[in-house]
């Protein structure tokens, strides 16, 4: 059986076998993801078991409001008022394969993707679509917004110490 991998979505894909138990989650990825990644609105990756898709996320240009951050990283920051982030619209694993790491692999390769991309962004962001969401981001130390608790983020600076010392390179 060969290894599971990580691929663009492209038309050829059958993505009509994924069930992650959220119906929004695997209707966005029948009908919307394809347009989505066409009109260059997300780019979407998938995690791949041979030809079948048991995993995606969505990346998507975004910006947070400098005074939406955390008072001891925005005075950091120039004073522009929006600060440039890569929003992660969507992360959804194979109710098959839950429990399993892959949600944490494909987060490290949304992290790695948005941290070597040619243009700059400060931040992964996310908004977690309830408190177990929201405790996932967490757990990889991501950080709520000051007036937002389920819209997290990760200073995209030291993605890759993280990636490495959290094992993820391994999945």
């Amino acid at each position: 059986m060969p290894p599971l991998r990580i691929a663009t979505l492209d038309a050829s894909r059958d993505r009509g076998g994924f069930r992650s138990g959220s119906d929004p989650l695997d209707r966005y990825l029948r009908e919307q993801a394809a347009q989505d990644v066409r009109r260059r609105i997300a780019a979407c990756h998938v995690l791949l078991d041979g030809e079948r898709i048991v995993g995606y996320y969505t990346l998507g240009a975004s910006s947070v409001p400098l005074h939406d951050l955390p008072q001891t990283l925005a005075k950091k920051l120039p004073r522009y008022p929006l600060v440039p982030a890569v929003r992660l619209g969507r992360l959804a694993i194979d109710r098959s394969l839950r429990g399993q790491g892959y949600g944490s692999a494909l987060l490290a390769d949304a992290l790695q993707r948005s941290a070597r991309a040619d243009i700059a962004a400060y931040a992964l962001l996310v908004d977690a679509k309830d408190e177990i969401a929201a405790a996932f981001y967490r757990h990889h130390d991501f950080i709520a917004l000051v007036d937002a608790a389920n819209t997290l983020f990760l200073p995209l600076s030291g993605v890759a110490a993280l990636v490495a010392a959290a094992g993820f390179a391994d999945r």
